[in-house]
């Protein structure tokens, strides 16, 4: 799990040596609980973008104020460990609060990933990324692929 780090270390030890070399960071965030095919393409799809990437993963109190007390299913500490698994996750931060906005000002990346499904104005944080002569890159999901409907097949199949 070396690349869960908290956004003190991310932002004075490795962004300063990586902006050195010049890498391309891109940002993306989200809940990612039950991780999915559609989660792997969007992630592999993100890096693609750029040199780094790094996930703001949000913690189990956002994803319960974003999603309701039901979730999330898995608890962020194995959320966080399945994501360090992926070859194309680079750093995870585990964030508190329901937007990513702080990450994103303390960050700085360069291109900021969300999905397709968000309206390019409506997109947290793509404002200060501009500023900063940054990108918004808004990624194709799987169509059908989603933590939601993976709940909602699995309550249908065992009903009792």
């Amino acid at each position: 799990m070396k690349k869960v780090v908290s956004l003190k270390t991310l932002v004075t030890k490795e962004l300063p040596k990586l902006r050195k070399q010049r890498k391309k960071i891109v940002f993306t965030n989200g809940c990612f609980d039950i991780i999915h095919a559609g989660h792997v393409r969007y992630l592999t799809k993100a890096r693609s973008l750029g040199d780094i990437l790094i996930v703001g993963l949000n913690s189990d109190l956002s994803v319960r104020a974003i999603k309701g007390e039901t979730r999330p299913i898995v608890p962020q500490t194995e959320r966080a460990e399945v994501m360090s698994a992926l070859s194309c996750v680079d750093f995870i931060v585990i964030f508190n609060g329901q937007t990513p906005l702080k990450l994103i000002e303390a960050i700085r990346p360069d291109i900021l990933a969300k999905g397709a499904d968000w309206a390019a104005k409506d997109i947290v944080g793509g404002d200060i990324v501009k500023k900063n002569g940054g990108r918004i890159a808004r990624v194709t999901l799987v169509k059908g692929r989603s933590t939601t409907n993976i709940i909602k097949r699995i309550l249908e199949l065992h009903k009792h």
